[in-house]
C-alpha cells in the first residue's frame, strides 16, 4: 500500500517536525499539486488547471500571504467569516485548550459537552427574546437544511401537512447543499442538479437593476408585494415559510429600499407563515447589530448563522429556534431525526464562546455602528465619482458597487457580465482582495481595520477601477 507520509526527510527513528513536509516545496510545486489533486468549489476546474491560483500560507491582522511572498489586503474577511480579522490568539488558545480537554464527542444518545451548552446559552441571551433553543450544525448550508426540517415537523405536528412551500428571492445564496441551494436563487447553479420541488423564488429588491423608473421607495414596497402575490398563488394554506438574507451577500450586497422590510414584515405578521432571517453573513455584527433582523426590526421565527460566530476558526454553524416553533418540536414532537456527526463540536463551540467574549468587550458591534463602520460607508461612496461606477450602496461593513459603460442608461462594460472578473484580476495585481459578482464588486472587511486600513483599501480599489477603465477603453 502507498505511504500515508512519503517524504523522504521524515526518520521514524526521530521525533520530526512535521512542518518540514510543508516548507520543502517551491510555490510553483505547490500550485501544481494543488491543480492535480485539489477540486476547489464554484470553480471550473479545467480552466485551474492551467491558470493556478495563489497558496495562501499564512496571515496576519487584515492580511494574508501568499507561498510567492504577496501580501494582500483581505477585503472579504476571509469569505464573509474573519470579522475580527486573522490576529486572535484569544481564539487559538480556547480551541488548544479544548483539544487538551476534549476534543470530540458526540452529541446524539443524550450525551453533550459543556462548550456546547454555554454556548448554546450565550446564544440565547444575546438573541432577540423570542429566541429560546439552538441546533448546532457545521455550516450555513446544513442550518438551511436543518430549517427546512424544522419548519416541515413544525406544521406536520399543527396537522397542518400541505404547508409545504417555502419561498426565497431570486440572486439569494443560502447554502451548496441540495436542499440549501435549491433554497438559492442562482439559474446558472440550479442548471446543475435537480432542485427540490417545493421551493418558490420571487424578485430581489435590488432597486438598482429591478427598479426601472420607479424611486426606490415605490420599488421597495413592489417588491416586498411580490412576495404576498406569490402565497395568494401558491395558496396561503401551502405556503410553510418565508426565507431571505437581511442583506443579500453573495447576490452583490443587495442593501434592500427603506420601504421593503417593514412591508414584508406586515405580509408576514398577517399570514400563517413561518419566517427565516439566514445571517449567516449579516449575523454577529455586520451590520451594526448583532444580528441583520435588529437592524431593519423584523421578527423571524428561526434564524441561520454561521461563519463570523467562530471568527472563521473553526466550523460552526446552527440555527437559532423561536419559542412559538421550539415549544411544539419539544413538547409533541418525540424524536427529531435529524443530526450531524459534528453538531456542537467542542472545539469549534470554545473558539465560538471566545469569539463571542471577543465582540463583546471590545465593543465591536458599536464601533461598527458608530465608528469604523460608518467611515468606511463615507470612503466607499466616494467611489461614486468614478466613470465606471453606475451604484454604490453599502450598510456597516458591507459595500457593492456595480460597474457601468455609462452611468445614466445603466449600460454594462460587457454584455455578459465578465467586467467584475476583469477587475476582480486588477485588485490581485493590486495586493486588494475583492469579490466579483457579475458586474458588482462587494467587499466585507473586517471590524478590527482602521481609518488607514480603510484608506488604502479604497486606494487600491480606484486604481483598479481605473486599470479596469482603461481595459474597456472608458
Amino acid at each position: 500500500m502507498p505511504k500515508l507520509f512519503p517524504y523522504e526527510k521524515i526518520d521514524s527513528g526521530k521525533k520530526q517536525d512535521l512542518s518540514i513536509m510543508y516548507k520543502e516545496k517551491t510555490s510553483v510545486q505547490w500550485k501544481d499539486l494543488d491543480a492535480s489533486y485539489h477540486l476547489h468549489p464554484f470553480t471550473d476546474f479545467h480552466e485551474y488547471e492551467t491558470s493556478r491560483g495563489r497558496i495562501i500560507e499564512k496571515s496576519e491582522h487584515i492580511y494574508i500571504y501568499d507561498t510567492d511572498g504577496r501580501k494582500y489586503l483581505d477585503a472579504m474577511s476571509g469569505l464573509w467569516c474573519c470579522s475580527l480579522g486573522y490576529s486572535q490568539p484569544e481564539i487559538g488558545k480556547a480551541v488548544i485548550n479544548q483539544f487538551k480537554q476534549l476534543p470530540y464527542y458526540n452529541n446524539f444518545f443524550q450525551c453533550s459537552n459543556a462548550p456546547a451548552v454555554e454556548l448554546a446559552e450565550r446564544l440565547v441571551n444575546i438573541a432577540p427574546k423570542q429566541f429560546q433553543r439552538v441546533f448546532f450544525t457545521n455550516s450555513g448550508s446544513e442550518a438551511n437544511d436543518t430549517n427546512i426540517r424544522l419548519i416541515r415537523r413544525y406544521w406536520d405536528l399543527k396537522k397542518q401537512p400541505k404547508k409545504r412551500f417555502i419561498i426565497a428571492r431570486k440572486n439569494a445564496y443560502h447554502g451548496s447543499t441540495i436542499a440549501a441551494a435549491s433554497l438559492g436563487g442562482f439559474n446558472a447553479v440550479h442548471k446543475q442538479f435537480e432542485t427540490l420541488p417545493y421551493i418558490s423564488h420571487i424578485i430581489e429588491p435590488n432597486w438598482y437593476t429591478e427598479g426601472g423608473d420607479d424611486t426606490a421607495e415605490d420599488f421597495g414596497l413592489k417588491a416586498a408585494r411580490e412576495l404576498e402575490k406569490q402565497i395568494d398563488e401558491l395558496g396561503e394554506e401551502n405556503v410553510a415559510a418565508f426565507i431571505a438574507e437581511p442583506i443579500q451577500g453573495a447576490g452583490g450586497v443587495i442593501v434592500p429600499p427603506n420601504t421593503y422590510w417593514p412591508e414584508v414584515q406586515r405580509i408576514l405578521k398577517e399570514r400563517n407563515i413561518l419566517f427565516v432571517s439566514d445571517e449567516v453573513i449579516c449575523g454577529f455584527g455586520r451590520t451594526g447589530s448583532l444580528f441583520g433582523c435588529q437592524t431593519y426590526e423584523t421578527e423571524p421565527d428561526l434564524i441561520t448563522f454561521a461563519k463570523a460566530v467562530t471568527n472563521g476558526f473553526q466550523p460552526l454553524g446552527g440555527v437559532l429556534v423561536n419559542d412559538k416553533v421550539s415549544d411544539v418540536i419539544t413538547k409533541d414532537g418525540g424524536e427529531f431525526g435529524h443530526g450531524f456527526t459534528y453538531s456542537g463540536h467542542p472545539i469549534a463551540c470554545a473558539a465560538a464562546i471566545a469569539t463571542l467574549e471577543i465582540i463583546e468587550h471590545g465593543n465591536f458591534i458599536d464601533k461598527v455602528a458608530n465608528d469604523i463602520g460608518p467611515y468606511l460607508q463615507s470612503k466607499w461612496k466616494e467611489l461614486a465619482d468614478h466613470p465606471i461606477v453606475g451604484h454604490v450602496r453599502g450598510i456597516g461593513m458591507l459595500g457593492s458597487i456595480e460597474l457601468v459603460r455609462n452611468k445614466n442608461t445603466k449600460e454594462r462594460l460587457e454584455p455578459d457580465q465578465k467586467s467584475g472578473g476583469i477587475c476582480r484580476e486588477f485588485c490581485i495585481e493590486n495586493n486588494l482582495i475583492m469579490r466579483a459578482v457579475g458586474d458588482s464588486m462587494i467587499i466585507s472587511p473586517p471590524f478590527v481595520c482602521s481609518y488607514k486600513d480603510i484608506d488604502s483599501l479604497i486606494e487600491k480599489a480606484r486604481k483598479s477601477l481605473d486599470q479596469t477603465a482603461s481595459y474597456y477603453s472608458v
